[in-house]
């Protein structure tokens, strides 16, 4: 994370469902130059901000093939963010069903099947490819934040029923916009009507 040393990092507007990016599938980067690091560092700031275990970097607007995670910090306290560039599962094996949320769908969970082990390969911040062993719950988050920059949601992955029953809170999400048309964090949106009053 040396890196990052440089850029403190800001917290960047959460898109939430309904925006057009969470469904595109994700460019790969071509360079990790400054821009990308210093974007990277936002989105570690984010992730940690908004009480995420991880991020991709559709959910702040970019339409590239990144993502960060961070499984155990909020047991542990400990930070310890990764951080994933153009990121390729080699393999998957065993099934997992758990519960999942996802900032970009706040106040929503489900159970969701997903493999138990997975092995990938990712560019690090000094474009390195490192490869990956996980399971568990790292290999879980780490399957979820790729479905994001594939265009894929958890809710993809979840029963017809249990969609049914989620219609009405997917539906008051889609029509949570600011004064732009972007489907933002209502956080986001109060804030942003907070400075326009007081401006």
């Amino acid at each position: 994370m040396n890196q990052l040393n440089n850029y403190p990092g800001k917290v960047l507007a959460v898109r939430i469902y309904g925006d057009p990016i969470l469904r595109q599938k994700s460019e790969s980067v071509e360079q990790v130059d400054e821009d990308i690091k210093k974007f990277v560092a936002d989105m570690i700031v984010t992730m940690y901000e908004k009480d995420g275990v991880g991020l991709a970097a559709p959910q702040v607007g970019k339409n590239l093939r990144i993502f960060v995670i961070d499984p155990e910090w909020s047991r542990t306290n400990q930070k310890n963010p990764q951080i994933f560039i153009n990121p390729r599962i080699i393999s998957m094996s065993g099934v997992e069903v758990d519960d999942e949320g996802c900032l970009s769908l706040p106040e929503i969970f489900a159970e969701v099947k997903r493999a138990e082990k997975i092995v990938l390969e990712a560019m690090d911040l000094n474009g390195e490819l490192k490869r990956y062993e996980a399971e568990g719950f790292y290999a879980r988050t780490i399957q979820h934040e790729f479905d994001h920059i594939d265009g894929v949601l958890f809710i993809d992955r979840i029963s017809k029923l249990k969609l049914l029953s989620l219609k009405w809170k997917l539906k008051a999400l889609e029509q949570t916009k600011d004064e732009n048309g972007v489907n933002l964090d209502k956080y986001f949106i109060d804030k942003q009507n907070s400075v326009h009053r007081n401006s």
